[in-house]
Parts: C-alpha cells; structure tokens; sequence
C-alpha cells in the first residue's frame, strides 16, 4: 500500500466524490438470483399486497354448494390449513399452470410439467427423463465446461454441478458411457448445426448462460440450435434452463418464437416471477414426450417418485405395468386440464401467489413481449451507463454475449493495486448497498442505504458485482442501481483508505453532524448579542398588579437560554455575548413609536400579534407573528405581509388560536339555537310562576341534531368548528377549493364544490375564508362581500348567521335584506373596530354592523374581534412557539411555518401546528412514530380492526357472520374506539400537507 501522504490524497479526492450524499433509491433493494421481488416499493406496499393477495383470491376461488350456488369465498387461512387434492386445490393448480402456459407463450402442442423444488429439481427432471444409457446413438452436448477441467474448477461446485450429474448418471449406470457427453470450451456456446451433427448429438442441454449469471445466447447461437433442431425434429432435443431467459431474450420476436416451440425449458418460479414456492415447470415439445416415454420402456435409472412426471396407467402394477406422461403431473393445455396431480404435498397458496403475482405483473407491466423490449432496454442501460463512468467495465467482454436479465460489472480502480484491498473493499461497499453500513475507525457509523442486496458474483466470473436487470425491472432502476454501486465503492473505499491510515497512526475526528441524532450545526456568533424585539402582549391573563402576566413566556425563554428584559435596549455594549436577548415592549402601536427603534436594524428579529409592523422597519434575521396572518407584519425585510421578497425569513403560529375561535362561534350560536328561552324560564321559576305539566308545552325548541350547518374554508378554524358541529349531531357541509374534497370527505362531512351548493338548505352558515390577496387595480380583496344575495337566498327560513372571521366578507346591503324578511333570524359577528382618540370617530369593519343593529334591535350580537384574541392559553402557546422559531432561526438557520419565500441561506423545517389542529406534516407522525409505546398500541389497534373487518367481508353465510360478532364485536368496538382515541391525541386527522 502506498504511503500516508499518498493515502490522504485518495481519501480526499473520493471524500470530493461523494460530497453530495447518496443517489436515488432504488424502487425495490434486491437484485439478487432471479428478481425474487413483487415490484413493491416498500414495507407498506408489500402489505397492501398482502390484503390484495386476500381479496383476489375470495374473488376468484368460491365455495359452492351441490346445487353450484355460491356459499362465499375460500380465504387464505382456509386455503392454507386444507388439503392440496380435490376442489379448490385441483382448481388452484390448473389456473397457475393455464396462466404460466398463456403468459409465456408456449405453444398449445407443448405440454408443461410441475413439480416441487428449484431449478436443480427442474434440471433434474429433464436430464433423468430425457437422457438415457440403453442407446448408444444417444450423444449429449453440454454447452457448460467439463467438470474438474482446469478451466471449469475456479466455478467452484455450483457450476459444475450440471455436468457432474450427467457424467454420475452414465459413470454409474449399468450401460452408461459417459464419453457420449460433450462439453463446451466457452461456457454459454453454441456450435453449428454441423459441429452438433458431426459430434452425433441427438440431446442439447443449455444451462451454460445461467451459470455464469451474466452471459446470454448470441442470435448466431440461436440460429445454430434452430437449425440443428430443423434437421431431426423427431431426434433432435434441446433443453434450456430459462431461469434468467424468461422476459430477457433480446434475440428478436422470430428467434424467441422458435426457442419458446422447438425447446424444452426448465425454470424455478420463484426466481422467474418473484414470489414464495419451491417449485419448477417444465414445457416439454411432443418429441420430447415421446422420448421421455421411450426411455421408460427400458429405463436406465430409477427416478425418485416425487420427480417422476410418468406414471403407470394401471395402478395396480406400478412395477410391471405400462408408464406414460399422460397420467402425470402434466398440464395440457389443449384441453386445459391437469392429466395428473402433483406428487407429494405442495403449498396451494403458493400456486395462488404464482397467478395472482403472474396477472398482477402482466397488469403492471405488459406482456411477455413487453419483457423483452425492456429486458433490452435496460441491458442497452447499463452499457451506456457504464461508458460514461470510467471506475467501472462489464464483465462480459462481448456485447452480445452480456445478458439481458443478469449484468456484471468489475471495478478498474488505478489507485488500488493489491487484490487484498481490492477484495476488502467491495466487501465493505455490499454492506454500504445493504443495511448493515460501516463503521469507520473513528468510530462514527455510516448507516447502510439497503438498495441493493445480495449483488454477489459467482464464483470465477470475471466481475466485483452481480445484478438482476431484466424485463420485471423499471428502466429509471437501473440507473439508480448504477449509481448506488459506484457510490457504496466510494463510501467502502473511504474505509479502507482510513483503515490503512489508522495502522500507520493517522486518524480522522468525527464529522459534523455525526452521531445518532444527526444533531443541526450552530451558525450563530458566539461573540455576538442577537436581539429579539417583542412588540405585543405575550400573556392575556392578569397578574396580581391587575397588568396582563408575561412571567410563564419569561421562563420560556429563560429555560432556553435566551435573556428576558422589559423595555428596550439601554446599553448595547452591556449585552451577555453569544446569547439571544429578548425585549418585552408590549404598548408598541403606531408607527411614530416604532420606527425610531426599529429603522436602523436595531433589532435582529421580532415577534409580533396585532401591531402593525411599517415598511420601513429593519428586522435582518426574520420575524413571526403569533397568529396565521401576516398582514400586519409589514416590514421591508421579507417583502411585506406576504412574505415575498426580502432577505429575511417571515413566520407565524397558525393554530393556537383556531380552538378559541371556534369554541366563541360556537358559543354564538348555543346562545340562540336551539331556541329554548332559559331567561325567562329561569325568570318565572324563581318567581313560582311555573308549572312543568301545564306550561312546558308553551316552550317548544328543536335540537341542533340533524340541522344543515354550511361552513365557508377548510383552514384551521373552519375545521374545528365542523369538528364542533359533527360533535352535536349536526350535518356538515363544506366549501373550499376542490384540492380539499377527498380529505373533507374523509373527515365524514360533505364537501360542496360552491358557496351557493354549501348553504342550500342551511339552518346555520359561518365563513372563514379570510379576505384573501388584495387586488391592487381594484382595491378589493379576493373575499371581500363573498356572502351575498345569491347565498344568503339560499338559506332555510330562520337561519343562523355567523362570521367570526373578517367583518368585509359579508355583504352589509344583502345582510339587510335577509334579516328583512326572515331568511336570517340572527347574525352573530366579530370584527375589527377602531376609534380616534382625538375626535372619537368610528372606523373599521364593524360600523355597517352597528347601523343594521339599530335596524333591526336584538337580531345582531356585534363583539369587537374579540373571541381569538382574548384567549390566555392561545397567545401563551403562540409565543412559546414563536420564541422557539426565533431560537431556530438565529442558530441553525432552520425556518418552521414559512410565509412566502425561503431566503437563501436557511432550510425549511416545514408547518408546525397544535396537534389535532390544521393539516397533518410529516412531523406529526414522525413525532408519533418516535413514541414506541403509542406506536406499538397504534399498530396493534388497526392490525386487530382488519382482521376483524377482513373476516366479516370473507365471510357471506349469516350464521357464520353472527357467531364472528358474538366472538369478536367487543374486542371490535373497543378497538375502533382505541384507535379513534390514539389518532385524536396523536392529531393525525385531517388533510395532509407533507413537510
């Protein structure tokens, strides 16, 4: 190995290579022996699988009464604990072996035989059958090197193994002669038709292309065995093990046409077309059967009963009697019928999983036809990937000889010389692929990217790695798998260099950022005194001086580290270095006061509620308003209210206050509907004036229970008070925008496409919309008089009208006309009023309000935006918040709740909201998954509910049905309430918005 020097300077070259962290994943991470995959993408699609596996079957495979009446479906379970002989079994069998047949296109003259074990087995079988002692005439061709040839022992025994067991069958039978066996000088060829005749080879057996994984047939190859099989069709045999040829023959559709008839092949289904069997099948050519009947007559051998495929035609004389394949275990697809049962016990399931995964890839991906176009596709792929990376070459010197199902490829690495650390690495790099990683020896874990497992190459092929690339694999795969090799040898070199260097006394300190939590990186200043202004009340509860108590958000900041003062900066230079301090300046109101604190960049940051922050404020580091909106966040550093432009992050808190909203609404409502007059109830019971059985009937009301409420917005509020609504049994109808729909629905309320469609009917109509954007020609917002003539025409006679969001979003003039002539009985509103402290004049959204109150007395009830605002918890927790993503923002450059653009420089964190409230983010679940025990008691809840679920649905006979919910009712409630509780407290409800 080269010196340190020398070794450093290939670490940081490869470290350089590798900066930009991994590739893409690959869709599925096995490349392993055949495909072995179901094309899942992962844990929760393979699941799903399982239940659509469940379902196919009780479709398909139904129990039926002597009458041929349906009685319901087999399920899995019952399929699994029965017999594998008579009906669904035979049914089970006929179906996989009719879809095999159909799918791969083998010809209606070729019969196909099943049996259990892998591709050894399959191989087995034909060799036993096909191959005899008794005729001399008989010469076999072997296109695998002879075994124990200097060539063929770097192998090892697998891929010897095909020969060893031809040479035993004649080195040990009575009339064998093994020098009737042939053998190929390159592993995977094909001689001419004459070299075949001449040699007097009346069997070919083609499983040289397999053993070496990666090769495959040349057209020239398979243009010789046509030929040599057109010669003697009645003598002339080929056998061919297809494992890796099926969906992967990139000869051309005439020349697949002509294998797929004129040749036997053998092929284990498990390594095929993914799935869980042990078992083979075997299309044999009408020739082929003759044959095999003929060496029965005079067998050479004795073939153990479970890989036999003749049986005896009389049972009664298994010895002595006549054998022929037309009692096996042999489908025939001309009559579409088995002509005998298979031998031994096999798994019915597994035959199911075999046409259920069949039909399902034909579905997914096409036809045969389609494998092969892919298959070469991706072979095509892989040669113009590796053309364009220099560390790598293919295994397989010839083009047509690379495979189109297998690929292999070798490392030409010039800093690496010694085969030992050659070796050492891509043994570190397989683990890198895998899910085991690496430790380097700093001891820092590199954790494993688990994309490609079992990559091995066999043994004495010319090749660092092995990989499955055929047909069932989608194009973008192999590229992704590309790049993966290439940067796990990367990563697996870093190792190796850094082991090296470790016995020579060099080591490397941990990475930034390493360890188990992958803790954020601090970017603030510690020689610096970040200062963060506070400009609105942090507490709404009262102290014991009467004044609005700030001490609970105090602590807050105090427990994080930062610093607490009230009022503003007096001596800058007096600031505690390396820590961020907070000024409490809560009275803060109109721009003349602000300005002069604020114009320069006094402050780093700010944290605001109502006050209006002016243009020409200066806040570098971002700001957050505890609430949703922003419009009052005005400042020049991120662009204004919405947050576009600007170099500063703009933030908020949505969430905290949408209970209170909603709960005041609420409130509104409950003070009118239903109508019981408590007043004077309570009037005359205190006065004896009341007798329950002669005046009550004076007093009728209706419930809320089954009354239409039309809600206007899907955000925060709006949902919680449908989620208010729901709970007392009202019908709940919701407008927002039509991306909303499924998760509205999913919520159990009913989604209407309009505003006009949401009120139809309604007895109650609230809105929460928000003004939306202003328009800048017209001087209107989007949502500005959204409640109308048109809707409020709509409403039942009587209704409730309710707008707790933005006082211009209802039409004054229309508002009039409803309460007019009854269509609305009541408006409860809360919005913004302002008076001049000179000359007391009124202004804001609320003073048409006041004028329709004096029109139509006690109808109105008018509160000053009051209901959110006024809440102590709500703006408690906003500022909690707020302080937290301040703190984020001035240390690690992290932005939560993002408004508008991410200037450059930060990341964004995501939403981050009160549990339960607004859109679900990948972090309330990553938050729930983090929680073993929730998470384990999650999971048994809904395991439990499909299960059960699962077994009601399989189950049609009403008796049956009855006897599982007398079993299983309780356990069934208990579990939907359990589960129902875990997703409320976990806040899991609602739509999903990602990050």
């Amino acid at each position: 190995m080269a010196n340190a020097q020398t070794l450093k300077a290939q670490r940081d070259k490869t470290l350089e290579l590798t900066r930009s962290g991994p590739p893409a994943r690959t869709s599925n991470p096995f490349f392993g022996v055949g495909p072995i995959t179901d094309g899942t993408l992962d844990e929760v699609d393979a699941r799903l699988l399982r239940f659509e596996f469940d379902n196919w079957l009780e479709r398909n495979y139904r129990k039926l009464d002597d009458h041929g009446a349906d009685l319901g479906p087999f399920t899995t379970a019952e399929v699994g604990r029965s017999m594998h002989r008579g009906y669904p079994a035979d049914k089970f069998l006929t179906d996989m072996m009719r879809e095999i047949h159909r799918y791969f296109e083998f010809p209606k003259a070729n019969k196909m035989a099943v049996g259990l074990g892998g591709g050894h087995s399959g191989f087995t079988v034909c060799a036993l059958h096909l191959v005899t002692a008794n005729d001399p005439s008989q010469h076999v061709y072997v296109d695998t090197l002879r075994p124990e040839s200097e060539a063929a022992k770097g192998g090892g025994f697998f891929r010897q193994s095909w020969g060893a067991q031809l040479i035993e069958m004649h080195r040990h039978a009575r009339n064998g002669d093994e020098s009737r066996i042939y053998f190929a000088e390159q592993e995977g060829a094909i001689p001419s038709a004459d070299a075949l005749e001449k040699m007097g080879a009346k069997l070919f057996i083609g499983v040289g292309h397999e053993t070496t994984g990666a090769t495959t047939y040349t057209a020239q190859d398979i243009a010789n065995l046509i030929e040599w099989l057109n010669r003697n069709p009645a003598e002339h045999h080929a056998v061919l093990d297809a494992t890796s040829m099926l969906g992967a023959m990139p000869w051309g559709e005439e020349a697949v046409k002509n294998v797929i008839d004129k040749c036997c092949m053998f092929m284990p289904f498990q390594k095929a077309i993914g799935g869980i069997s042990g078992y083979f099948v075997v299309s044999f050519t009408p020739q082929a059967l003759d044959l095999v009947e003929k060496n029965q007559k005079s067998p050479s051998w004795a073939i153990p009963r479970q890989l036999k495929i003749v049986a005896p035609v009389d049972p009664k004389r298994p010895l002595t009697g006549e054998r022929t394949v037309n009692v096996g275990p042999i489908y025939d697809p001309a009559q579409d019928k088995m002509l005998g049962g298979v031998i031994n016990t096999y798994s019915t399931l597994a035959f199911a999983e075999t046409t259920f995964g069949l039909l399902r890839s034909e579905k997914r991906l096409g036809s045969v036809q389609d494998l092969y176009k892919r298959s070469v596709r991706n072979r095509a792929a892989v040669n113009d990937w590796v053309a364009k990376h220099p560390l790598f070459e293919l295994g397989v010197a010839e083009p047509e000889r690379r495979g189109a199902a297998v690929t292999l490829l070798r490392i030409k690495d010039a800093d690496i010389t010694d085969p030992a650390i050659h070796a050492r690495i891509i043994a570190r790099s397989k683990q890198v692929l895998a899910y085991e990683g690496i430790t380097h020896p700093n001891g820092e874990h590199e954790r494993g990217l688990d994309v490609a497992r079992y990559v091995n190459a066999f043994p004495g092929t010319p090749g660092d790695y092995r990989a499955w690339i055929g047909g069932i694999r989608p194009p973008e795969d192999i590229d992704a798998l590309l790049d993966n090799l290439e940067y796990a040898y990367l990563r697996a070199k870093i190792l190796v260099l850094e082991e090296e260097l470790a016995k020579l006394g060099e080591t490397f300190p941990v990475s930034a950022g390493a360890g188990a939590g992958g803790e954020r990186v601090r970017r603030d200043d510690s020689n610096r005194a970040y200062k963060v202004l506070v400009a609105d009340l942090v507490g709404m509860r009262f102290n014991g001086k009467g004044e609005p108590d700030h001490q609970e958000v105090r602590r807050h900041i105090e427990a994080k580290g930062g610093v607490f003062h009230l009022g503003p900066i007096l001596d800058e230079g007096a600031l505690e270095k390396g820590r961020i301090h907070f000024f409490y300046q809560p009275d803060l109101s109109t721009e003349a006061e602000i300005l002069p604190q604020t114009d320069k960049g006094q402050y780093d940051a700010v944290i605001a509620a109502a006050t209006f922050l002016p243009k020409g404020s200066v806040f570098p580091l971002g700001g957050v308003r505890i609430g949703a909106g922003t419009g009052n966040m005005g400042s020049a550093s991120w662009g204004g209210g919405s947050g576009i432009g600007g170099e500063a992050p703009l933030m908020n808190t949505p969430s905290f206050n949408s209970r209170a909203t909603a709960q005041m609404a609420f409130k509104a409502l409950l003070k009118v509907a239903p109508d019981l007059k408590v007043d004077e109830l309570h009037r005359r019971v205190v006065a004896g004036e009341f007798d329950t059985g002669k005046h009550l009937r004076d007093f009728p009301t209706e419930k809320l229970e089954g009354r239409r409420v039309a809600v206007i917005g899907y955000g925060n509020i709006g949902r919680e008070l449908a989620k208010l609504a729901s709970a007392f049994g009202m019908r709940v109808a919701i407008h927002a925008r039509a991306r909303h729909k499924e998760w509205i629905e999913s919520e159990g309320f009913e989604y209407a496409p309009t505003a006009e469609a949401a009120a139809e009917g309604a007895h109650v109509l609230t809105v929460h919309t928000g003004l939306g954007p202003l328009d800048a020609e017209s001087g209107r917002f989007a949502n500005q008089s959204l409640v109308g003539f048109d809707i409020l025409d709509r409403l039942a006679d009587g209704a409730v009208l309710i707008n707790y969001d933005r006082g211009e979003v209802i039409d004054a003039e229309a508002l009039d006309a409803a309460l007019e002539k009854g269509k609305v009985s009541y408006a409860c509103i809360d919005a913004d009023l302002f008076r001049d402290a000179v000359d007391g004049t009124l202004s804001g959204p609320m003073v048409p309000y006041r004028k329709l109150e004096r029109r139509h007395p006690g109808k109105l009830e008018l509160l000053p935006h009051a209901a959110a605002d006024t809440d102590h918890p709500s703006r408690v927790e906003g500022a909690r918040q707020a302080i937290d993503q301040i703190f984020d923002v001035i240390h690690y450059g992290v932005v939560t709740n993002l408004k508008g653009d991410l200037p450059p420089g930060y990341s964004n964190a995501g939403a981050r909201t009160v549990p339960g409230i607004g859109a679900v983010s990948a972090g309330d679940i990553a938050r729930a998954v983090g929680d073993e025990e929730v998470l384990a008691q999650t999971r048994a809840a809904s395991e439990a509910l499909a299960a059960i679920w699962g077994a009601l649905c399989a189950t049609t006979d009403p008796q049956r049905r009855a006897a599982l919910i007398e079993r299983y009712g309780a356990s069934l409630v208990q579990h939907t309430n359990r589960y129902a509780a875990l997703v409320d407290r976990l806040g899991l409800k609602g739509p999903y918005a990602g990050t």
